[in-house]
């Protein structure tokens, strides 16, 4: 937190959108408190991981600290307020958040990095900023002590900040993560309703027969269990798998008495994976997707940049691939750099894993018998688009999902541009995907709302989570026509 006092530049700048408050919030509206601004973009890992410890701040020194958010988009989908808006709902900011497009607030504050937090004085100095996912106990001890050294000084002026947060979302879903078949149950499917912080099941007709989870985010096993905001998932027979990503753990749901355990993760983010090690005791950082072979769980550890593993024979964990850089390196799995893997999908043979590779918005696969990664789309942090053709010169933008079409093509949810592509692998080209359906539903929106999870049926249907609509949508690609199927 230690820098060059300085005046800080003013927040309330003209054209720039406020959420969270009834009107804009001036340095002067902010005296005799500390602030705490939050660079940060809503596809930023980092940044995502650090809103437990703001919230954790914003609690416990409510009239002394103001957490401002300041959105400074990576991705063109993140200039769209309402994208914006659907993100602060999605993981619960409740303290006030600026959008600055265009990065006025950024370059006044000297930024250079996501997330980024800048600390504010009680007469509107910069006291310091620190960029990177801070230690939380650290920097809470440090705004504490802080907090205690303003009240000592007399020029506390302690007052808590109006707050007009977004409404609830109403329905059975709030955006729904990944969609999965539940084995066993012909026609049932089971969703991560992450806004809800449960598991919804739904039958062949979209209708909800049941759930597990309370709706209260929480980190609680047994009979009557809590997760927080779940993204992933997948089941065979005897259990249905969490990827409890707020938590930073993965779940098992007894599909028999309906009891939860705990098979991997602390409730603590953790550092990059690495040797073999147990489950319980080894932390893991928002694990985004899982993937079922046999008696192994492969997860999307999108928190450190890799992919891991968890033997349910024996309750360990390893890396799988990646070595906690981020970037997009090819080669042998260990040695391959990843960016926030956030979609698996696992071939029909078993031997190829491919992932989304969200923040270089790129799709890879590992082959699981060569232990090698290798990119089919996809070439850097800061490219992307969409761009249809060849593989080498083919964008997405921030995909978050993805399932095989049989063995030579892959589906993805390309999140960011509210599309769906297909990968044909044998061609080695990318072309936009069922844009030209028909639309059954009385209401029929303009594209999708960032989905976030695909799969493809026996009856040749795909299923789509499109998030940010909160629903299930229904394609039906013989007759090329889809509707919504759950919400």
């Amino acid at each position: 937190m230690r820098g060059p006092v300085v005046r800080a530049p003013e927040l309330d700048r003209p054209g720039l959108d406020w959420l969270n408050v009834a009107a804009p919030l001036s340095l002067a509206a902010l005296g005799g408190r500390l602030a705490i601004l939050d660079f940060w973009s809503s596809c930023c890992i980092n940044c995502i991981q650090i809103l437990p410890t703001l919230r954790r701040i914003e609690e416990a020194f409510p009239e002394e600290v103001v957490v401002i958010g300041v959105h400074s988009p990576k991705f063109p989908a993140e200039k769209e307020v309402e994208n914006v808006r659907a993100a602060v709902a999605r993981y619960g900011i409740r303290h006030p958040v600026v959008h600055d497009p265009d990065f006025q607030l950024w370059r006044q504050y000297a930024v250079r990095a996501w997330p980024t937090l800048v600390f504010l004085g009680p007469d509107g100095r910069v006291l310091g900023q620190a960029a990177g996912e801070p230690d939380p106990d650290r920097l809470f001890n440090a705004i504490a002590g802080a907090v205690e050294e303003l009240r000592r000084s007399g020029n506390a002026r302690p007052a808590r900040v109006a707050l007009s947060a977004e409404p609830a979302v109403a329905g059975t879903l709030a955006f729904p993560g990944k969609i999965r078949p539940l084995p066993g149950s012909p026609g049932h499917w089971i969703v991560a309703d992450a806004g809800h912080h449960r598991v919804v099941v739904f039958d062949t007709a979209g209708q909800p027969v049941g759930h597990y989870g309370t709706s209260e985010a929480g980190f609680v096993d047994g009979e009557t269990p809590c997760f927080d905001q779940p993204q992933g998932l997948i089941a065979d027979e005897q259990a249905i798998y969490v990827a409890d990503t707020g938590n930073h753990a993965i779940r098992r749901i007894d599909r028999h008495g309906g009891r939860v355990a705990t098979l991997a993760g602390t409730g603590k983010r953790g550092r990059p994976l690495g040797a073999a090690a147990p489950g319980l005791a080894t932390a893991l950082a928002s694990p985004w997707d899982l993937a079922l072979l046999g008696r192994r769980i492969f997860f999307a550890n999108a928190g450190t940049h890799q992919l891991g593993v968890l033997d349910l024979e024996n309750g360990h964990v390893e890396v799988l691939a990646g070595t906690g850089a981020e970037a997009i390196v090819d080669g042998p799995a260990r040695d391959a750099v990843l960016a926030q893997p956030s979609g698996l999908a696992l071939s029909p043979d078993g031997r190829r894993l491919a992932f989304a590779d969200s923040e270089t918005s790129a799709i890879r696969l590992l082959d699981l018998e060569a232990m090698r990664v290798e990119t089919l789309v996809g070439s850097g942090l800061f490219d992307f688009g969409q761009v249809d053709g060849a593989f080498a010169a083919a964008r997405l933008q921030h995909p978050l999902g993805l399932c095989w079409q049989g063995t030579g093509a892959l589906l993805v949810a390309d999140s960011y541009n509210g599309t769906l592509r297909r990968l044909d692998l044998a061609a080695q080209r990318v072309e936009l995907f069922a844009a030209d359906f028909l639309c059954e539903d009385p209401l029929c929106l303009p594209r999708l709302g960032e989905p976030a999870g695909l799969w493809l049926d026996g009856a040749g249907d795909l299923l789509v989570s499109d998030t940010n609509n909160h629903r299930i949508l229904r394609y039906d690609l013989a007759g090329k026509r889809y509707r919504t199927w759950a919400r």
